[in-house]
């Protein structure tokens, strides 16, 4: 629907009275997508907002020779295909202006702005390794699911977007108080039933998306351009081994390596997690018979994970091992030692025991640290952790 818009814009704005039919049009779908009343887009309120994003002139809203802007017509099909209002693509606008590695004061990230417990919630894996809130398509994928499922709650698209940006518990406070979900209620600002930013978020959406029908803006030629772009400019997903280098794997290709960590947002560290089922890069659609061609997986050496021993008066390196229940030799290796005797105070590596364990029924954090003997903080460290939330099902690394 959009496209067919933007593509019909430069004709019919060649009658007068084809213009406004088709302004009418265009405010008419986007209402109707977040299910406002049509009055909202022709309040006073509204039209503020539009025209002070119609004044920019000069500052592009979307830098298209960006990598991030590579992932947007990706975004928009994720949108249709999952039966989320195409004009959602214009709260990830208003929330990150599509950086993936946007980050708010409140500790939100990437171009939906998850915080660490919603995002594991829908399923982004946040470690030391990897931070798919920065992810585009894993992070459009899990905004969906979050938007169907606050959709579902309220019952209409205007108020899933509310309680995206407020919270779900601060617009049923809201929605009590005003003892309405009308938008126009919810929104006054002198009740301010809703944070100032809220009662913004709506008007700044919507005027977004008017604006990206003005065949004049500067918005509607950037999203043109992108969406029109040729396969130089289409992303895909590979497969490579867990501990790849995104070095090694860019050279295979043929590009730059920070050309490639570009494309790859989410890996915290030069290379993959080291999963025993590989990992997820993207690369570019025209590299990927090269992928196929020069890409061989590599084995990757790890470093023991280890925690570190203070040497007390009377500790012998075969007492310290068998204490931790690994081998003089792997102790030896790892503190490059080339005798036994030990110094008092000397801090050694221990190597630990990696295990993965799923969360049951009835699980906590406190309850699974106290099985395996370890600091709660430390289980909470390991997996990427800034609550005690977890949930039935998930996979938590546990050192011991």
């Amino acid at each position: 629907m959009r496209l067919l818009l933007v593509l019909l814009w430069p004709f019919t704005t060649l009658f007068g009275s084809l213009s406004i039919y088709n302004d009418y049009k265009v405010d008419h779908y986007i209402s109707d997508s977040l299910q406002l009343p049509p009055s909202f887009l022709h309040s006073q309120r509204f039209e503020r907002v539009y025209q002070r994003y119609k004044r920019i002139k000069d500052r592009p809203f979307i830098n298209v020779k960006r990598i991030e802007s590579y992932f947007i017509p990706e975004l928009e099909k994720i949108l249709e295909a999952q039966g989320v209002p195409e004009v959602f693509l214009f709260m990830a606008m208003v929330e990150s202006n599509f950086r993936p590695k946007a980050r708010s004061h409140k500790a939100a990230v990437g171009i939906w702005q998850f915080m660490p417990g919603t995002a594991r919630k829908y399923g982004l894996r946040v470690d030391r390794y990897v931070d798919e809130r920065k992810d585009p398509i894993k992070a459009t994928n899990a905004a969906v699911k979050y938007l169907k499922f606050l959709h579902k709650m309220f019952g209409k698209w205007y108020l899933a977007a509310l309680a995206y940006n407020a919270g779900e518990g601060t617009l049923m406070r809201a929605i009590k108080r005003a003892g309405t979900d009308d938008v126009h209620v919810l929104l006054d600002p002198r009740k301010r039933y809703l944070p100032r930013e809220s009662r913004e978020y709506l008007y700044k959406i919507a005027a977004l998306a008017r604006l990206s029908y003005d065949f004049d803006s500067k918005l509607s030629q950037e999203i043109g351009y992108v969406l029109a772009r040729g396969e130089d400019y289409h992303l895909m997903p590979v497969r490579v081994a867990g501990g790849e280098s995104i070095a090694r794997v860019a050279q295979a290709l043929r590009l730059k390596t920070g050309y490639l960590k570009a494309l790859n947002p989410h890996l915290v560290r030069g290379y993959t997690p080291p999963d025993p089922k590989g990992y997820h890069l993207y690369i570019p659609h025209f590299k990927y018979a090269q992928f196929k061609k020069n890409y061989t997986p590599r084995a990757r050496k790890f470093r023991y994970a280890h925690t570190i021993y203070k040497v007390r008066r009377g500790d012998t390196l075969y007492g310290i091992a068998r204490r931790f229940g690994v081998s003089v030799k792997d102790l030896r290796r790892l503190n490059g030692l080339r005798t036994s005797h030990l110094r008092v105070g000397k801090r050694l590596k221990i190597p630990i025991r990696k295990r993965i364990y799923r969360v049951r029924q009835g699980d906590t954090i406190l309850k699974i640290a106290k099985r395996f003997g370890v600091d709660p903080k430390k289980l909470k460290e390991w997996n990427g952790k800034e609550s005690n939330f977890i949930r039935v099902g998930e996979k938590l690394v546990v050192l011991y």
